[in-house]
């Protein structure tokens, strides 16, 4: 694998850290800006949206500029959003930021899957795109407890600067291992744009928003479910989320070393996985071991499908990646943003915890089916 590839997971991390810390920065900025913990929380969701828009929207401005140079226009505007955050003192204009911040780091996702597809060449797209979004995977491991870490010790702004650092240092990375390859074959809009068209197309991406959303929607209520139904203390609960982070890298390595081979069979099995981790979560919610067990589980078994999810976005758009592939991280988003307010939407009918994991076995379930017409539609295709 391209020594590069790596370098991309790096500025992955660094950024993705900003997208993970934020959780548990939020009585600190509240106090600090004068605002409501739910208030607070608004900056999440700005950083959603921003994503969700950010990823095509940039596609296409920047589908003819050199990969490194949109790189690091992307890494620049990042950093620069975390300064700013770090030394203002109006929520207003903290909101921004965080809008704008996600809309470049949605743009370095798309324009980095991408490149590491090309550097590691078609028969390993998958594998690099686990080493890409591994940099993530890593962030929910070290960079989340990091981050908040510094923030409850030095101040919430500190942990902004540490940001702007580490995206300013993964520049000089970039700068170093990417290069510059504006030609004669630079990408053609039209022919972006027809290769939307294609239905399998949208079929991955419906598997990529229903297997993030049955994911996503039983880990953000995963604290309150450990302290509330499992009955462990909160100090217990930032290592039950390592755990769950350590076997998130554990699914998405070797989600990778399986996904280009067997890209279908790694969905089956991390959506199969991923219902049964959820399911047995639901019934053994009061009984910590099973309990512990299954979120180690629902972490690997999730982030196992990753690579094969990208993989079968590069697949299906053959010649004509870019767009397809910035629409695949909105896709990722959809998931992220549905699955909260899906679980949100059954605690607030006065359903107990253990309702987001049968929600998260009821997505697999349909992802699951997804897939299976993903597959029959790509037989018959097939001469």
């Amino acid at each position: 694998m391209p020594f590069a590839v790596y370098v991309l997971g790096l500025a992955i991390f660094a950024q993705g850290t900003s997208e993970l810390m934020l959780a548990g920065l939020l009585p600190e900025i509240a106090g600090d800006l004068g605002v409501s913990i739910p208030q607070a929380g608004l900056l999440i969701s700005a950083f959603a949206v921003g994503m969700l828009v950010g990823a095509p929207v940039l596609a296409v401005v920047t589908l003819r500029w050199p990969r490194r140079a949109a790189l690091l226009t992307f890494l620049a505007v990042f950093a620069a959003t975390h300064v700013v955050g770090a030394v203002t003192s109006s929520y207003a204009v903290l909101l921004g930021t965080r809008v704008a911040g996600a809309f470049v780091y949605a743009g370095f996702w798309a324009v980095a899957s991408v490149a590491a597809v090309g550097m590691a060449g078609p028969e390993r797209r998958g594998r690099a795109m686990s080493v890409v979004a591994g940099g993530l995977t890593v962030a929910t491991i070290l960079g989340l407890p990091a981050g908040t870490a510094i923030g409850q010790h030095l101040g919430w702004r500190a942990a902004f600067w540490a940001v702007a650092i580490m995206s300013a240092l993964t520049m000089a990375a970039v700068a170093a291992t990417i290069r510059d390859t504006a030609d004669a074959t630079a990408p053609d809009l039209r022919a972006e744009v027809r290769t939307m068209a294609n239905p399998r197309l949208w079929l991955a991406y419906a598997g990529t928003a229903l297997t993030t959303a049955a994911l996503i929607v039983t880990f953000s209520y995963l604290a309150p479910f450990l302290t509330d139904t499992t009955g462990v203390s909160s100090g217990v609960v930032p290592v039950l989320l390592a755990l769950y982070g350590l076997g998130s890298l554990a699914g998405i390595t070797i989600g990778g070393r399986t996904a280009d081979a067997h890209p279908f069979r790694t969905l089956y099995a991390g959506a199969g996985g991923l219902v049964a981790a959820s399911v047995t979560l639901a019934l053994f919610a009061d009984q910590p071991p099973p309990a512990i067990v299954a979120i180690t589980l629902l972490g690997a078994f999730g982030f196992a499908t990753n690579p094969a999810l990208n993989a079968r976005v590069f697949a299906e758009a053959g010649g004509a990646p870019t767009l397809a592939a910035a629409t695949n991280i909105s896709a990722f988003n959809v998931g992220i943003t549905a699955g909260p307010w899906l679980g949100g939407t059954a605690l607030d009918a006065g359903a107990g915890y253990p309702v987001v994991a049968w929600l998260g076995a009821a997505l697999g379930v349909v992802a699951l089916g997804v897939v299976t017409v993903s597959v029959r539609r790509k037989v018959a295709v097939t001469p």
